[in-house]
């Protein structure tokens, strides 16, 4: 929420200071706040950057980057505050202390974002889509701080993330989540599961959150108008010894009927 009071404060001061120092009309004022608004977030995004720009993509992460995880959630608290994002958590107290995968619906842009800001305690790094990793320097800040990009047209490709996911569970390096349903569901519907997911948490021999999240597509809606109650229910924790001698599609199966449970509500 600072950085949004700070850009904005910031921006209007130029918007009102520069045409009256330099004798323009004050109409010009409306593309100076833009401008600044713009040249804010560009130097914001460039300066959580910059610690992290030599980040090697090419392979999974031995360590975590701290400035990459710190740059990840300025820019998240950003764009939570430009949500109105009201947050409603409940139980959270069910999170392993260990490594865990997480598995969520998904609704809108504002599921990752709040999960990540809300549950930061955590360390939760996102498998996600290629083209969310290919955002110019957003991208490599997220790899930074344990993303990996999961290409589903691609089974080859899809095992080397499955595998590289798994591998930082095992190491400690950060828990993992990810959405069974591969992309936003456009009907507010639950969408099929890919059971593949799970596999992560069955080569980490790692636990299972399930997870649901509810109203993010209300406040993607209503961006910049009005605040937003969004919840974030941790429904149930599946133990790892269970994970293990569960088949990936029963695993799926269980995970959406738990969080059906709460969408009918």
């Amino acid at each position: 929420m600072i950085y949004a009071i700070g850009f904005f404060v910031l921006s209007l001061a130029a918007a009102l200071g520069l045409p009256l120092l330099c004798g323009f009309s004050l109409w010009w004022g409306i593309p100076i706040f833009i401008g600044t608004e713009l040249l804010c977030h560009a130097l914001f995004v460039t300066l959580n950057w910059l610690p992290i720009r030599k980040v090697d993509r090419s392979r999974p992460l031995e360590e975590q980057m701290p400035a990459g995880r710190a740059g990840v959630l300025r820019i998240d608290s950003l764009l939570c505050a430009y949500g109105g994002l009201i947050p409603r958590i409940s139980g959270a107290e069910k999170l392993p202390k260990t490594p865990y995968l997480l598995v969520c619906n998904h609704r809108s842009m504002y599921d990752p974002l709040m999960i990540l800001l809300y549950l930061k305690q955590e360390n939760i790094a996102f498998v996600s889509k290629p083209s969310n990793m290919a955002i110019p320097m957003i991208g490599d800040l997220a790899y930074a701080a344990g993303f990996l990009p999961i290409d589903r047209e691609n089974d080859r490709e899809a095992l080397k993330t499955i595998l590289a996911a798994a591998g930082y569970l095992k190491k400690g390096l950060c828990s993992m989540a990810i959405f069974p349903e591969g992309t936003r569901t456009r009907t507010g519907k639950l969408q099929e599961f890919h059971a593949g997911s799970f596999k992560i948490a069955q080569r980490a021999n790692a636990p299972v959150v399930v997870a649901c999240v509810r109203n993010t597509d209300k406040a993607a809606r209503r961006l910049f108008l009005r605040p937003t109650k969004v919840y974030l229910d941790i429904l149930e924790v599946i133990p790892a010894e269970k994970v293990k001698a569960s088949s990936t599609h029963e695993l799926a199966e269980h995970s959406k009927a738990l969080m059906l449970e709460v969408l009918k509500e």
